[in-house]
């Protein structure tokens, strides 16, 4: 397997822990901020990868390709590599033109209609379709692929990254109550939403007995710390950064409750977070807006707002905080939702055997071809 994506370190050309699998990062040169920078950012990695992915395809080790998004741009890749007679096949991750209407404001226009015609495309044009959800796949047979083409896949960590836990199990007891974010910090996610659920919260009960951990990383980060320190949330809202895994770990494992801000826009509505799988997976309750998609993964581990307001994520909060029991019966429903359905070695099964189907046909026509 080679793996060709933005940044990286160039020096490590092995995936550590991986069977051999290579790494082939490009530089970024331009980061996008408007339509034009946006632009060049795309055409650039365009170029990059369908540089790279020409040296695989000489070197003989190109048989098949995934590609993800965003940005929906690689299908002229799509049509030369199937007419080669090798599977394409589109993991679907994020819901382009939703998110340009999210950050924009600009839900129609020609630069939505743009969007919504790259989605169609890379859509259509792709062997096999990944959908990380069932939102996702009714929004690719909504732009006319076949319902066999499609394949919900969901997205989280397997059960073996994550130390067991244990459903009966209270979690330790804590000094204060912990309630954590932990994600990208950019304008869609709506973390200052999460930063002022805490300086309502200081309002609703004593400071000394919780705190409000941010871990993540993203553009938003220097707005929203200067957020915290213009409401004088110094001494209760943490910002970590960007962290890895046993450090993630090590966080939700003593977590009281987690947040998940996003407002409900119909990007929202749709989208799976990683999040939320990745609360579920250590028992932490969950308070989010009523989204489609969250309620499909979260189920009863989830206490759900309805408009995504400061004030209603504080309250629910508050709430869950001074009822243990009730946050017990949540940590059960999640920690049983991530074993028997969301790990990845449930979703797994479905991601292997669409492969398998794939490249079983490729492997007959090379047999008859030599034969």
């Amino acid at each position: 397997m080679t793996v060709i994506a933005p940044k990286g370190d160039p020096a490590l050309k092995i995936l550590p822990g991986s069977r051999g699998t290579r790494l082939k990062p490009y530089p970024v040169k331009v980061y996008g901020s408007g339509v034009v920078t946006f632009a060049v950012e795309f055409v650039w990695s365009f170029l990059c990868i369908a540089w790279r992915l020409l040296g695989e395809v000489l070197a003989g080790r190109a048989h098949a390709v995934q590609v993800c998004n965003p940005p929906d741009i690689y299908w002229p890749l799509a049509l030369v590599f199937r007419a080669m007679g090798r599977p394409w096949v589109f993991d679907h991750h994020d819901l382009c033109p939703e998110i340009y209407a999210t950050r924009s404001g600009a839900p129609v226009g020609a630069v939505y209609q743009t969007l919504v015609a790259m989605e169609w495309l890379t859509l259509r044009t792709a062997t096999a379709v990944f959908a990380t959800n069932e939102s996702y796949r009714d929004n690719a047979l909504a732009r006319g692929v076949r319902p066999a083409k499609v394949t919900v896949v969901r997205n989280g960590p397997s059960a073996g990254e994550i130390k067991p836990v244990d459903p009966g199990a209270a979690p330790e007891p804590q000094d204060e109550h912990t309630i954590v974010y932990l994600g990208v910090l950019g304008p869609q996610d709506n973390v200052e939403g999460a930063v002022l659920a805490a300086d309502e919260l200081t309002r609703l009960r004593p400071r000394n007995d919780w705190r409000m951990v941010i871990a993540g990383d993203g553009e938003s980060l220097p707005a929203l710390t200067k957020l915290a320190a213009d409401r004088g949330l110094g001494g209760v809202v943490e910002f970590t950064g960007w962290l890895e895994g046993p450090a993630i770990d090590a966080l939700l494992r003593k977590a009281t409750v987690a947040i998940q801000p996003d407002l409900p826009t119909r990007m929202n509505n749709l989208s799976t977070m990683a999040k939320t799988v990745e609360y579920l997976g250590r028992g932490v309750p969950v308070v989010a807006a009523d989204l489609i998609e969250t309620r499909r993964s979260a189920g009863e581990a989830a206490e759900y707002v309805e408009h995504g307001t400061a004030h209603e994520y504080a309250t629910a909060i508050n709430g869950l905080l001074d009822d243990p029991a009730g946050r017990q019966k949540m940590r059960e429903v999640g920690l049983a939702r991530f074993a028997d359905e969301l790990s990845w070695e449930h979703q797994s099964r479905a991601y292997v055997a669409v492969w398998h189907r794939l490249l079983a046909k490729r492997l007959r026509r090379s047999v008859g071809t030599n034969g």
